[in-house]
Protein backbone atom coordinates (compact mmCIF):
# COMPACT_ATOMS: atom_id res chain seq x y z
CA UNK A 1 0.00 0.00 0.00
CA UNK A 2 1.15 3.74 -0.76
CA UNK A 3 1.65 5.75 1.98
CA UNK A 4 1.88 9.90 1.74
CA UNK A 5 2.95 11.94 -0.94
CA UNK A 6 3.60 15.09 -0.17
CA UNK A 7 2.91 17.80 -2.87
CA UNK A 8 3.27 21.48 -1.34
CA UNK A 9 6.58 22.61 -0.02
CA UNK A 10 8.12 25.86 0.56
CA UNK A 11 10.94 25.83 -1.92
CA UNK A 12 11.26 23.38 -4.66
CA UNK A 13 12.77 25.73 -7.02
CA UNK A 14 11.52 26.79 -10.57
CA UNK A 15 11.14 23.00 -12.01
CA UNK A 16 8.92 22.07 -9.13
CA UNK A 17 11.15 19.42 -8.64
CA UNK A 18 12.48 18.93 -4.78
CA UNK A 19 15.90 18.34 -4.07
CA UNK A 20 15.36 14.71 -2.52
CA UNK A 21 12.55 12.72 -2.90
CA UNK A 22 11.66 9.11 -1.50
CA UNK A 23 9.26 7.58 -3.34
CA UNK A 24 6.82 4.73 -2.17
CA UNK A 25 10.14 2.43 -1.10
CA UNK A 26 9.74 -0.82 0.54
CA UNK A 27 12.61 -2.87 2.11
CA UNK A 28 12.77 -6.18 3.15
CA UNK A 29 15.17 -8.33 5.42
CA UNK A 30 15.17 -12.14 4.43
CA UNK A 31 16.00 -13.65 7.44
CA UNK A 32 16.17 -17.67 8.58
CA UNK A 33 12.61 -16.96 10.14
CA UNK A 34 10.94 -15.52 7.60
CA UNK A 35 10.83 -12.15 5.41
CA UNK A 36 10.05 -8.90 8.13
CA UNK A 37 8.40 -5.72 5.65
CA UNK A 38 10.37 -2.75 7.22
CA UNK A 39 9.37 -0.36 5.20
CA UNK A 40 5.80 -0.22 3.61
CA UNK A 41 5.70 2.70 0.90
CA UNK A 42 6.95 5.41 2.55
CA UNK A 43 7.44 8.71 0.80
CA UNK A 44 8.57 12.09 1.71
CA UNK A 45 11.28 14.84 0.47
CA UNK A 46 13.12 17.10 1.29
CA UNK A 47 13.99 21.31 0.02
CA UNK A 48 17.05 22.95 0.33
CA UNK A 49 17.60 24.97 3.56
CA UNK A 50 14.85 23.19 4.91
CA UNK A 51 14.34 20.52 8.23
CA UNK A 52 12.41 17.29 8.19
CA UNK A 53 11.83 15.69 11.29
CA UNK A 54 11.22 12.04 11.41
CA UNK A 55 10.45 10.41 14.13
CA UNK A 56 9.12 7.27 15.85
CA UNK A 57 10.37 4.54 18.59
CA UNK A 58 13.36 2.03 17.45
CA UNK A 59 11.74 -0.43 14.85
CA UNK A 60 9.75 1.98 12.77
CA UNK A 61 11.56 1.96 10.34
CA UNK A 62 13.65 5.92 9.96
CA UNK A 63 17.14 4.79 10.01
CA UNK A 64 16.52 1.88 7.66
CA UNK A 65 15.24 4.82 5.48
CA UNK A 66 18.04 6.84 5.83
CA UNK A 67 20.66 3.62 5.06
CA UNK A 68 18.08 3.45 1.54
CA UNK A 69 19.13 6.95 0.73
CA UNK A 70 22.47 6.36 1.70
CA UNK A 71 22.39 3.11 0.01
CA UNK A 72 24.42 1.23 3.18
CA UNK A 73 22.28 -1.32 3.44
CA UNK A 74 23.49 -4.91 3.15
CA UNK A 75 21.97 -6.50 0.75
CA UNK A 76 21.55 -9.88 1.40
CA UNK A 77 19.94 -9.38 3.94
CA UNK A 78 18.06 -6.77 2.80
CA UNK A 79 16.08 -5.99 -0.42
CA UNK A 80 14.36 -3.10 -1.92
CA UNK A 81 11.72 -4.49 -3.75
CA UNK A 82 10.12 -1.46 -5.07
CA UNK A 83 10.16 2.56 -5.10
CA UNK A 84 12.01 5.04 -5.98
CA UNK A 85 14.77 7.15 -4.17
CA UNK A 86 15.08 10.88 -6.09
CA UNK A 87 18.50 13.30 -5.76
CA UNK A 88 17.51 16.33 -7.93
CA UNK A 89 15.55 14.09 -10.31
CA UNK A 90 17.46 10.95 -10.72
CA UNK A 91 16.89 7.55 -8.59
CA UNK A 92 19.60 6.91 -6.77
CA UNK A 93 18.41 3.20 -6.64
CA UNK A 94 18.94 2.79 -10.79
CA UNK A 95 22.44 4.46 -10.29
CA UNK A 96 25.57 2.28 -10.55
CA UNK A 97 27.56 1.48 -7.81
CA UNK A 98 30.78 3.88 -8.97
CA UNK A 99 28.01 6.16 -8.96
CA UNK A 100 25.93 6.14 -6.08
CA UNK A 101 29.58 6.56 -4.13
CA UNK A 102 29.92 9.70 -6.06
CA UNK A 103 26.77 10.67 -4.73
CA UNK A 104 27.46 9.32 -1.20
CA UNK A 105 29.29 11.68 1.17
CA UNK A 106 29.88 14.87 -1.43
CA UNK A 107 26.06 15.05 -2.85
CA UNK A 108 24.43 13.28 0.44
CA UNK A 109 25.95 12.83 4.10
CA UNK A 110 24.93 10.87 7.09
CA UNK A 111 26.05 11.90 11.09
CA UNK A 112 25.36 8.57 13.10
CA UNK A 113 24.06 8.31 15.88
CA UNK A 114 26.76 7.14 18.51
CA UNK A 115 30.29 8.81 17.92
CA UNK A 116 32.66 7.44 20.18
CA UNK A 117 32.15 3.95 17.94
CA UNK A 118 32.05 5.71 14.50
CA UNK A 119 35.44 7.72 15.18
CA UNK A 120 38.12 5.68 14.97
CA UNK A 121 40.06 5.19 18.34
CA UNK A 122 43.88 5.13 17.14
CA UNK A 123 43.87 7.96 15.01
CA UNK A 124 43.60 12.02 15.95
CA UNK A 125 40.25 13.89 14.98
CA UNK A 126 41.92 15.84 12.74
CA UNK A 127 43.62 13.26 10.69
CA UNK A 128 40.00 11.60 10.30
CA UNK A 129 38.84 14.66 9.22
CA UNK A 130 41.35 15.03 6.27
CA UNK A 131 41.14 11.60 5.39
CA UNK A 132 37.46 12.33 3.35
CA UNK A 133 39.20 15.65 1.70
CA UNK A 134 42.65 13.80 0.67
CA UNK A 135 41.12 10.67 -0.27
CA UNK A 136 37.85 12.59 -2.05
CA UNK A 137 39.12 15.87 -3.00
CA UNK A 138 42.51 15.32 -3.68
CA UNK A 139 43.93 17.78 -0.61
CA UNK A 140 47.24 17.45 0.67
CA UNK A 141 48.17 16.54 3.64
CA UNK A 142 48.68 19.87 5.05
CA UNK A 143 45.21 21.70 2.79
CA UNK A 144 43.42 18.67 4.32
CA UNK A 145 44.62 19.43 7.91
CA UNK A 146 44.26 23.23 7.61
CA UNK A 147 40.22 22.34 5.65
CA UNK A 148 40.00 20.42 8.90
CA UNK A 149 40.56 22.95 11.33
CA UNK A 150 38.15 25.52 9.55
CA UNK A 151 35.13 22.57 9.65
CA UNK A 152 35.89 22.13 13.63
CA UNK A 153 35.60 26.30 13.97
CA UNK A 154 32.38 25.94 12.09
CA UNK A 155 30.92 23.44 14.43
CA UNK A 156 32.35 25.26 17.35
CA UNK A 157 35.07 23.63 18.72
CA UNK A 158 37.18 25.16 20.88
CA UNK A 159 40.96 26.03 19.81
CA UNK A 160 40.37 23.88 16.73
CA UNK A 161 43.65 24.27 15.38
CA UNK A 162 45.16 22.98 18.67
CA UNK A 163 43.13 20.13 19.32
CA UNK A 164 43.19 18.41 15.87
CA UNK A 165 46.07 16.12 17.06
CA UNK A 166 43.93 15.22 19.83
CA UNK A 167 42.21 11.94 20.03
CA UNK A 168 38.74 10.99 20.23
CA UNK A 169 38.64 10.02 24.15
CA UNK A 170 40.11 13.46 24.53
CA UNK A 171 36.79 14.89 24.03
CA UNK A 172 33.31 15.18 25.65
CA UNK A 173 30.47 13.55 23.99
CA UNK A 174 28.75 16.92 22.52
CA UNK A 175 32.67 17.52 20.96
CA UNK A 176 33.12 14.43 19.25
CA UNK A 177 29.27 14.98 17.83
CA UNK A 178 30.75 18.13 16.60
CA UNK A 179 33.50 16.20 15.52
CA UNK A 180 31.24 13.77 13.73
CA UNK A 181 29.15 16.63 11.79
CA UNK A 182 32.46 18.42 10.54
CA UNK A 183 33.43 15.06 8.64
CA UNK A 184 29.79 14.89 7.57
CA UNK A 185 30.36 18.79 6.24
CA UNK A 186 33.98 18.28 4.65
CA UNK A 187 32.76 17.44 1.29
CA UNK A 188 29.78 20.61 1.33
CA UNK A 189 26.84 18.15 0.70
CA UNK A 190 23.31 19.17 0.01
CA UNK A 191 21.68 16.68 2.11
CA UNK A 192 22.52 16.29 5.78
CA UNK A 193 20.97 13.39 7.74
CA UNK A 194 21.63 13.13 11.13
CA UNK A 195 20.54 9.72 12.48
CA UNK A 196 19.66 10.65 16.46
CA UNK A 197 22.32 12.93 16.62
CA UNK A 198 21.99 13.68 20.72
CA UNK A 199 21.90 10.69 21.71
CA UNK A 200 23.32 9.64 25.34
CA UNK A 201 23.87 13.69 25.72
CA UNK A 202 22.55 16.01 28.58
CA UNK A 203 19.73 17.89 27.96
CA UNK A 204 22.24 21.26 27.61
CA UNK A 205 24.11 19.43 25.15
CA UNK A 206 21.26 18.28 23.15
CA UNK A 207 20.02 21.79 22.95
CA UNK A 208 23.66 23.03 21.93
CA UNK A 209 23.84 20.35 18.79
CA UNK A 210 20.14 21.25 17.32
CA UNK A 211 21.06 24.65 17.89
CA UNK A 212 24.13 23.94 15.73
CA UNK A 213 22.43 21.94 13.22
CA UNK A 214 19.86 24.53 12.72
CA UNK A 215 22.55 27.45 12.04
CA UNK A 216 24.28 24.97 9.94
CA UNK A 217 21.10 24.35 8.13
CA UNK A 218 20.24 27.70 7.67
CA UNK A 219 24.42 29.38 6.64
CA UNK A 220 25.14 26.53 4.62
CA UNK A 221 21.49 26.47 2.48
CA UNK A 222 21.46 22.48 3.20
CA UNK A 223 18.47 19.99 3.33
CA UNK A 224 18.16 18.20 6.59
CA UNK A 225 16.72 15.20 7.75
CA UNK A 226 16.60 14.80 11.52
CA UNK A 227 15.57 11.19 12.76
CA UNK A 228 15.01 10.99 16.46
CA UNK A 229 12.39 9.23 18.79
CA UNK A 230 11.81 12.48 20.81
CA UNK A 231 9.25 15.14 19.66
CA UNK A 232 11.02 17.30 22.45
CA UNK A 233 13.97 17.84 20.79
CA UNK A 234 12.76 19.30 16.73
CA UNK A 235 10.45 21.92 18.09
CA UNK A 236 12.60 24.90 17.37
CA UNK A 237 14.32 22.97 14.54
CA UNK A 238 11.77 21.70 12.16
CA UNK A 239 9.71 22.91 9.55
CA UNK A 240 8.16 19.54 8.56
CA UNK A 241 7.32 16.34 11.02
CA UNK A 242 7.00 12.68 9.27
CA UNK A 243 6.38 10.16 12.34
CA UNK A 244 6.66 6.49 11.35
CA UNK A 245 5.54 3.75 12.64
CA UNK A 246 5.66 0.06 11.63
CA UNK A 247 7.73 0.74 8.21
CA UNK A 248 5.07 3.62 7.27
CA UNK A 249 4.59 7.32 7.59
CA UNK A 250 1.12 7.69 9.98
CA UNK A 251 1.24 11.24 9.99
CA UNK A 252 3.11 14.27 8.21
CA UNK A 253 2.54 17.92 8.65
CA UNK A 254 4.03 21.57 9.61
CA UNK A 255 6.20 21.49 12.95
CA UNK A 256 3.20 23.90 14.47
CA UNK A 257 0.32 21.77 13.35
CA UNK A 258 1.66 18.41 14.84
CA UNK A 259 1.91 20.00 18.58
CA UNK A 260 -1.30 22.15 18.45
CA UNK A 261 -3.22 19.10 17.15
CA UNK A 262 -1.79 15.73 16.13
CA UNK A 263 -4.08 13.59 13.81
CA UNK A 264 -2.95 10.30 14.77
CA UNK A 265 -2.89 8.39 18.00
CA UNK A 266 0.45 7.32 17.66
CA UNK A 267 1.83 11.08 17.69
CA UNK A 268 -0.53 12.07 20.43
CA UNK A 269 1.00 9.16 22.56
CA UNK A 270 4.42 10.66 21.56
CA UNK A 271 3.42 14.11 22.79
CA UNK A 272 2.30 13.34 25.64
CA UNK A 273 5.19 11.36 27.17
CA UNK A 274 7.31 14.23 26.49
CA UNK A 275 8.30 15.79 30.38
CA UNK A 276 6.66 18.68 31.34
CA UNK A 277 8.04 20.77 34.01
CA UNK A 278 4.57 21.89 34.95
CA UNK A 279 3.67 18.29 35.48
CA UNK A 280 6.56 17.77 38.29
CA UNK A 281 5.43 14.83 40.56
CA UNK A 282 3.15 13.30 38.42
CA UNK A 283 3.88 9.89 36.47
CA UNK A 284 5.33 10.51 33.17
CA UNK A 285 2.19 9.08 30.53
CA UNK A 286 3.59 6.31 28.01
CA UNK A 287 2.73 4.04 25.21
CA UNK A 288 1.25 0.90 26.24
CA UNK A 289 2.45 -2.42 24.42
CA UNK A 290 5.61 -2.84 22.12
CA UNK A 291 6.22 -2.24 18.42
CA UNK A 292 5.08 -5.32 16.36
CA UNK A 293 7.06 -7.85 14.98
CA UNK A 294 7.16 -6.81 11.68
CA UNK A 295 7.10 -10.61 10.48
CA UNK A 296 4.11 -11.44 11.64
CA UNK A 297 2.36 -8.05 11.73
CA UNK A 298 -1.50 -7.48 13.28
CA UNK A 299 -4.06 -7.32 10.69
CA UNK A 300 -5.85 -4.01 10.08
CA UNK A 301 -3.98 -0.69 11.64
CA UNK A 302 -0.45 -1.66 12.89
CA UNK A 303 -1.00 0.90 16.02
CA UNK A 304 -4.57 -0.93 16.98
CA UNK A 305 -3.19 -2.69 19.66
CA UNK A 306 -1.98 -0.22 21.42
CA UNK A 307 -4.53 2.61 20.18
CA UNK A 308 -6.86 3.49 23.47
CA UNK A 309 -9.26 4.83 20.63
CA UNK A 310 -9.34 1.48 18.38
CA UNK A 311 -12.29 0.18 16.83
CA UNK A 312 -13.58 -3.07 15.49
CA UNK A 313 -12.75 -1.59 11.91
CA UNK A 314 -8.91 -0.61 13.40
CA UNK A 315 -8.75 -4.74 13.68
CA UNK A 316 -9.21 -5.73 9.98
CA UNK A 317 -9.15 -2.64 7.33
CA UNK A 318 -5.84 -1.02 6.73
CA UNK A 319 -6.11 2.59 6.99
CA UNK A 320 -5.39 4.85 4.07
CA UNK A 321 -3.28 8.09 4.19
CA UNK A 322 -6.26 10.75 4.93
CA UNK A 323 -5.33 14.15 3.21
CA UNK A 324 -6.12 16.47 5.49
CA UNK A 325 -5.28 19.48 3.17
CA UNK A 326 -2.39 21.96 3.15
CA UNK A 327 0.15 19.31 2.68
CA UNK A 328 -1.57 17.37 5.87
CA UNK A 329 -1.68 13.88 6.32
CA UNK A 330 -3.03 11.13 8.53
CA UNK A 331 -3.03 7.45 7.98
CA UNK A 332 -6.40 6.52 10.64
CA UNK A 333 -9.45 5.62 10.56
CA UNK A 334 -10.62 8.69 13.12
CA UNK A 335 -8.34 11.19 11.98
CA UNK A 336 -10.30 14.23 11.16
CA UNK A 337 -12.26 12.65 14.64
CA UNK A 338 -8.57 13.14 16.40
CA UNK A 339 -8.17 17.22 14.52
CA UNK A 340 -11.79 18.03 15.68
CA UNK A 341 -11.37 16.74 19.71
CA UNK A 342 -14.55 14.14 19.21
CA UNK A 343 -12.65 11.03 19.10
CA UNK A 344 -13.27 8.72 22.26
Amino acid sequence: MTDIHVSSSPATGGSGRHLLEVKDLYVEFHTRDGVARVINGVSYHLDPGETLAVLGESGSGKSVTAQAIMGILDMPPAKIPGGQILYKGENLLAMSEEKRRQVRGKEISMIFQDALSALNPVFPVGWQISETLRTRAGMSRKDGLKRAVELMDLVKIPAAKARIKDYPHQFSGGMRQRVMIAMSLAMDPKVLIADEPTTALDVTVQAQIMDLLGDLRRDLDMGLILITHDLGVVADVADRIAVMYAGRIVEHADVRSVYKHPAHPYTEGLLDSIPRLDSKGTELATIKGLPPNLMRPPTGCAFHPRCKYAKAVCTTETPRSLDLGHGRTSACHFAKEMLDGTLR
